[in-house]
């Protein structure tokens, strides 16, 4: 164990029913260096750091900090160490304040009152160090998923930590808010304060890391200085073998199976495309440009201003997700946990909600045949789970996307909408999520891909339309486009 280590893992072991999540890790993390924490959905590391942050407790092993072996019975007392996390996924309370939210059960309080005054103007200079413009009474819920990301990140800052835990900061926050997000970074390494920064976007940790660690299948592969090794090198450790790399290869038709002409809502305005059958088109764009809002309003989720909807040349009224789905419209929505699954119900049962009637005889569900039908899903997707009767919410990230894509695969409808759909998945998920969607498009499946990973909707599309504060701002063949001129469009230059 190095002398200035702030933390330290000793032999960690923990084991769930059919799972062993991690097996024997060990490695340690330097006071006031930035250690990024790599590997495949399922690796362990969502496990490991909710052992330091004490939500979890580990079957075996031990953890050092600062060279005192302590053992966190829960998040107060890592708190109470100087351990902050911010999660992959949001913990905000949208019908709170940002300021009720960054100081929820730690209000700063006058006499026996809260010190509203003081509340808000440490609120103010917290985001203020982030640049995040927001007004300290503005209700969480009202803002877009990249500023709620910016206030999770506020909220660790007025912590006070000693160790900051990132997972997958940038999700869903722009390029410019990611660009603060590293200076802030630094700035808490020049003050000593140790950063362990987990992210499935390699670029990112080569920009910021200054160690990382590589977890496999919950066993500790190795710890590499970056400086050391190639973005090539971590992902074999990572993977372990070869990812989908498929040559690009048109599969669509000249049959429009999708026209929209002057959508118009509250979000976006006068938007209009068409969609080929087998065509893979993608929105891109920034946070906030309206594709998703777009994309809501066409299944009906949201309400239509003006404008109209044609699928096969038949003009249709969709007025919510179910008419979406008669009418031969799916959509993967961008937050799968809020609106993608059922997290407490079982795997197989995950896959068949979307088409009973394909496991049902006279209104009856067959329970042998939705076993038989998710565990083909399970196989074909590569599902990784103990069973298809474990329930949803205990699989990795990635493995929860997949499930999603398998539930609408059942479905088969003939156009698919799938929003952000490797947000939080690492590289060789994303490469197989990749290969469902090219496979889908072959078989004359319509996909709708809303992304803003530039690099990703260059692999995907047919064709790209993108959009900048609601309106479409330029369409460009796959031939056509590059990352500068997507960027061009996404910026709303003209």
């Amino acid at each position: 164990m190095k002398q200035n280590a702030y933390v330290t893992f000793h032999g960690i072991t923990k084991t769930f029913p059919g799972v062993r999540a991690l097996d024997d890790v060990s490695f340690s993390i330097a006071v006031g260096e930035v250690h990024a924490l790599v590997g495949e959905n399922g690796a362990g590391k969502s496990t490991l750091i909710n052992i330091i942050a004490g939500n979890y407790h580990p079957d075996g092993g031990y953890i050092e900090i600062k060279g005192e072996k302590v053992r966190m019975r829960n998040y107060a007392e890592a708190l109470v160490k100087g351990i902050s996390v911010v999660y992959q996924e949001r913990s905000l309370v949208p019908n709170l304040s940002v300021a009720e939210n960054i100081f929820a059960d730690r209000q700063p309080r006058k006499f026996l009152f809260i010190d509203k005054k003081k509340m808000y103007e440490e609120t103010e200079r917290l985001c203020g160090e982030i640049q995040l413009d927001v007004k300290p009474s503005t209700l969480v819920g009202e803002l877009i998923p990249a500023k709620q990301q910016m206030v999770e990140i506020a909220k660790a800052l007025s912590n006070e930590s000693e160790l900051l835990i990132l997972d997958e900061p940038t999700a869903t926050i722009t390029e410019k808010e990611t660009e603060v997000l590293f200076r802030v970074i630094r700035e808490f390494k020049a003050r000593g304060i140790s950063v362990i920064y987990i992210s499935h976007r390699l670029q990112e940790i080569f920009g910021i890391a200054d160690r990382v660690t590589v977890l496999k299948d919950g066993k500790y592969v190795g710890t590499r200085s970056i400086k050391d090794v190639q973005i090539g090198d971590v992902i074999k450790m990572m993977v372990g073998r070869d990812l989908y790399t498929e040559k690009y290869r048109s599969t669509y038709e000249e049959e429009t199976v999708l026209e929209v002409r002057n959508l118009t809502s509250k979000k976006f305005h006068d938007v209009s495309f068409s969609l080929k059958r087998g065509e893979v088109l993608c929105f891109a764009g920034l946070a906030g440009a309206g594709r998703t809002e777009v994309a809501r309003v066409i299944i009906g989720a949201d309400p239509l201003e003006s404008g109209e909807i044609f699928i096969r040349g038949k003009h249709t009224r969709i007025g919510n997700p179910e008419q979406a789905i008669e009418n031969g419209i799916g959509y993967l929505p961008e937050d799968r946990k809020e609106h993608g699954l059922y997290l407490e119900m079982a795997v197989a049962k995950n896959i068949v909600s979307g088409n009973l009637n394909h496991v049902a005889k006279n209104q009856i569900i067959n329970e042998k045949k939705v076993i038989e039908v998710s565990e083909k899903y399970k196989e074909r997707l590569r599902i990784m789970c103990p069973s298809v009767q474990t329930v949803a919410r205990q699989l990795s990230g990635g493995n929860q996307q997949k499930l999603v894509f398998a539930k609408w695969l059942l479905v088969d409808p003939d156009i698919l909408i799938v929003d952000e759909p490797t947000r939080g998945v690492d590289v060789g998920t994303k490469s197989e999520i990749y290969r469902i969607i090219r496979e889908l498009a072959s078989r004359g499946t319509s996909i709708i891909v809303i992304s803003s990973d530039f690099p990703e909707v260059l692999t995907l599309s047919d064709r790209i339309i993108v959009m900048y504060n609601g309106t479409i701002t330029g369409e460009l063949t796959r031939h056509e486009a590059t990352e500068e001129s997507i960027m061009h469009f996404a910026s709303g230059i003209q």
